[in-house]
């Protein structure tokens, strides 16, 4: 049975791996993956070029990409590429010179009411089956299906009876709409994928090769690394410090956990532990201010809401994110007796500030820029163009053309898979919308929930974390905002506090297993099974899990409101964290009884709770469960090695 799950899993979510392209054709693809982001900084820059025609253009270039640089399938050959890879890369990059040909008629054409050319009809149709392919080799085999059921609920739902059953859609208005407009294919999802999102991870690229990352891990480390679970911490606050400007967990997770997992390993820690601590700490790079992963910036387009706006809302949520796993990782190393870092193996903290002050300047750049409320893009350039001056300064930090090249490179490559599947979210969107899918599904949920915010929450947190399963956050996001954010909105949350609830539940379902992207990255640092690390990642944020609930009861988590209202949200939240994190270890000073924990973790949530009196009743439950603790006999266990 473990292994039938094991091998659905493979079928679903498993994608084509990278290839290493050398020899000859690596001096055609490396040149044009760095043209690509060239190109998308001349469309930053230039205001006069339309943002449809730069985001057509960004995606017939990522295509040919995809199909030269991304196997078929995990098992697939990668030093090889096939002829039938050249011709999709033929295919691909024939669409994209005939819409680029076509530009001005399909950014002036009226759809629906200028009919399709039988060209149109044969270049969208190619353009549908090549997103489709690169959806499948990026995402994996899950999100493409659903892509596919959603297609055919457009082209065949006129035949269901009842509420869910729509009118007829025939093929060219559905053509239409998905690929020649931007409520399809070109919408926010992948527009957001073509600027701003694709210059933070050029931003955060540079800097990881400037050695940002070995600058913030030192911080840590002189700040937490003598304390008992000395590198564990480190892994917590070095990689929150790095994941706040590089907005990637993928990246923050190989930047400092190249680091922290040996050094957690060397003092004790199993490998799927070690591991999981990590892929914890690097999941909040995509809910850590100043810079958020791609799901938040799609969230500032398809709501309207300002950038800074979320990113200012964000800050609470993520300390008490990161306050939540430093509990949890502390009381863990209490229990297990984990020592810290040894002077020797500590870095000195004025040779730590003189190697990277000058990555502050970036730093103050992008939170100014914010600040003032440049927009987005513009935030993105400053930020650039700071971090290219600032490692200029200092000769062991100072970039060349060649690393300049290579992180243009790079950043090009890590877009491949999150285009696929920004293009394959407006898919959805423009699915659910032709065909009034999404409020048909709210009202559903209304039906369910009635007129309880809270039985809404329950309901989006569950829908977001389900359809999240496999999906890249983004597509979780996207997909958990359209069916359920209305709803909660409905019944008294704000617009802000539904659309982080639904990102941090789309953060977190990538997160848990069966699909951790991060933790396949952390697998091949530990040497274990990135099941049993996401399983651990899971625990070790179980905080977060319900964070989300308190900020959407209480939005002076999300620093609106009364300044004292502001104060004592914070207060029963950091509490409510503290409890929780004592239940899922079962440790203080010593391991606890289960009914004592118990007692901790319904005490602990209520503290996320609306009503004071339900928070009063979880404090008497604390104090009972405290109280069971002190009397209760010392059972073994202190001391005791880490479950592997």
């Amino acid at each position: 049975t473990g292994r039938a799950r094991l091998a659905l899993a493979a079928i679903l979510f498993d994608t084509g791996r990278v290839r290493e392209i050398e020899g000859p054709l690596a001096w055609v693809v490396r040149p044009y993956a760095a043209l690509i982001a060239l190109g998308v900084i001349y469309a930053s820059v230039d205001v006069t070029v339309d943002l449809l025609s730069a985001t057509i253009v960004f995606l017939a270039a990522i295509l040919v990409l995809s199909f030269l640089c991304i196997t078929p399938g995990p098992q697939s050959d990668e030093s090889t590429l096939p002829w039938y890879d050249y011709m999709l890369a033929g295919a691909a990059l024939a669409t994209g010179a005939y819409l680029f040909l076509n530009l001005a008629t399909i950014t002036n054409r009226i759809s629906l009411l200028d009919e399709l050319t039988p060209l149109d009809m044969a270049f969208g149709s190619l353009l549908l089956l090549l997103m489709l392919e690169v959806s499948r080799r990026t995402t994996g085999t899950g999100l493409t299906g659903i892509v596919l059921l959603f297609f055919a609920y457009n082209l065949w739902g006129h035949v269901l009876p009842g509420a869910f059953g729509h009118g007829y859609i025939a093929y060219d208005h559905f053509l239409d709409t998905v690929a020649f407009t931007t409520d399809g294919i070109f919408g926010a999802p992948l527009r957001v994928c073509a600027t701003y999102a694709f210059l933070f991870v050029l931003f955060g690229t540079i800097l990881n090769r400037a050695g940002g990352g070995d600058f913030f891990f030192n911080l840590a480390a002189r700040a937490t690394g003598r304390s008992t679970g000395g590198p564990a911490k480190v892994a917590v606050v070095s990689s929150g410090l790095y994941g706040m400007i590089s907005g990637n967990p993928v990246a923050d997770c190989v930047t400092t956990g190249s680091v922290t997992i040996p050094a957690m390993k060397r003092l004790g820690y199993p490998a799927p532990l070690a591991a999981g601590i990590e892929v914890a700490a690097s999941a909040g790079g995509s809910l850590a201010p100043p810079v958020m992963g791609a799901a938040a910036f799609i969230m500032a387009e398809f709501t309207g809401i300002p950038y800074a706006q979320i990113a200012v809302a964000a800050i609470l949520p993520a300390l008490l994110y990161y306050f939540g796993i430093f509990v949890q990782v502390h009381l863990s190393a209490r229990r297990y007796q984990l020592r810290g870092l040894t002077d020797a193996e500590m870095p000195t903290l004025g040779r730590a500030i003189s190697d990277g002050w000058t990555f502050l300047i970036p730093l103050a750049v992008l939170v100014g820029a914010i600040a003032v409320g440049y927009s987005a893009s513009l935030t993105a350039l400053a930020s650039i163009v700071a971090l290219l001056f600032a490692v200029m300064l200092r000769k062991s930090t100072r970039l060349g053309p060649r690393q300049i090249f290579a992180a243009l490179v790079e950043s090009t490559m890590s877009m491949v898979p999150v285009a696929g599947a920004c293009a394959a979210a407006g898919l959805i969107v423009a699915a659910m919308t032709m065909t009034g899918l999404a409020q048909k599904s709210a009202d559903l949920i209304t039906i369910i929930t009635g007129d309880n915010l809270l039985l809404s929450l329950v309901m989006a947190a569950f829908v977001t974390t389900a359809l999240g399963l496999g999906l890249p956050t983004s597509t979780s996001y996207i997909l958990g905002a359209v069916l359920t954010a209305p709803v909660v909105m409905r019944y008294g949350a704000s617009q802000l506090a539904a659309h982080m609830f639904i990102l941090y539940y789309a953060v977190l379902s990538a997160v848990s297993p069966p699909v951790a992207v991060a933790a396949y990255a952390a697998a091949a640092i530990a040497k274990a099974s990135p099941i049993a690390i996401s399983m651990q990642a899971t625990r070790f944020c179980i905080v977060a899990f319900v964070v989300p609930f308190s900020f959407a009861f209480h939005e002076g988590l999300l620093l609106r409101g009364d300044p004292l209202a502001i104060v004592a949200a914070l207060a029963a939240a950091a509490t409510g964290v503290i409890l929780l994190g004592v239940a899922v270890e079962g440790f203080i000073h010593r391991p606890l009884g289960k009914a004592a924990r118990l007692l901790f973790g319904v005490g602990g949530l209520t503290f996320f709770g609306p009503s004071p009196l339900l928070m009063a009743a979880g404090a008497a439950a604390a104090a009972c469960g405290y109280l069971l603790y002190r009397v209760a006999p010392h059972p073994a266990g202190s001391g005791a090695r880490p479950p592997t």
